[in-house]
């Protein structure tokens, strides 16, 4: 499939989902309905996350433009970007599903797939919890630790890179 169309397989997915709780709900209604009350309990718990996601991704959408993604993160970023991704994934908080649309707009407008995938490794490292891994494993497993998996997160994202090409 080539990157400019869309896969319809989610929304497949949904309708056959759909189809079949009706189906379901038709001939063993008391079977549907804890599922239901289940996800409605649980929409009400994450309704917040779809509305933030939904209001970075159209600030995002409305300030950053291709070309201000593509100077500090797209082909030409070198250092600067790998050290914006390393920083950004260390600093980063909230559930990892968050950031999935918000890097998805990113790579369409331009953003290294080495980079996002530097990113996501960072996410490991949490500056809250350092204090933490000092107690248990000592400053000196920890500072190596740390920086191993800084080093790291680079090499994959240039595998990353290296294998996304090779895809085109």
């Amino acid at each position: 499939m080539r990157k400019s169309e869309k896969s319809r397989t989610g929304w497949y997915f949904l309708l056959i989902v759909i189809a079949v709780y009706i189906i379901a709900g038709i001939i063993k209604p008391e079977a549907v309905l804890p599922s239901l009350k289940f996800l409605g309990g649980i929409f009400l718990k994450i309704w917040w996350v779809f509305l933030l996601v939904f209001a970075l991704l159209a600030v995002l959408n409305y300030y950053v433009k291709p070309k201000h993604v593509y100077k500090y993160l797209g082909k030409s970023s070198g250092a600067k970007g790998w050290l914006m991704a390393i920083i950004g994934g260390i600093i980063s908080t909230g559930p990892i599903y968050m950031w999935y649309p918000l890097l998805n707009e990113l790579q369409k407008h331009g953003t290294r797939n080495g980079l996002i995938a530097a990113f996501l490794y960072n996410r490991a490292i949490k500056p809250a919890l350092l204090p933490l891994l000092i107690f248990y494993f000592g400053l000196t497993y920890t500072i190596i630790l740390t920086i191993v998996m800084i080093i790291m997160s680079v090499i994959q994202g240039i595998i990353v890179e290296k294998i996304m090409e090779a895809r085109k």
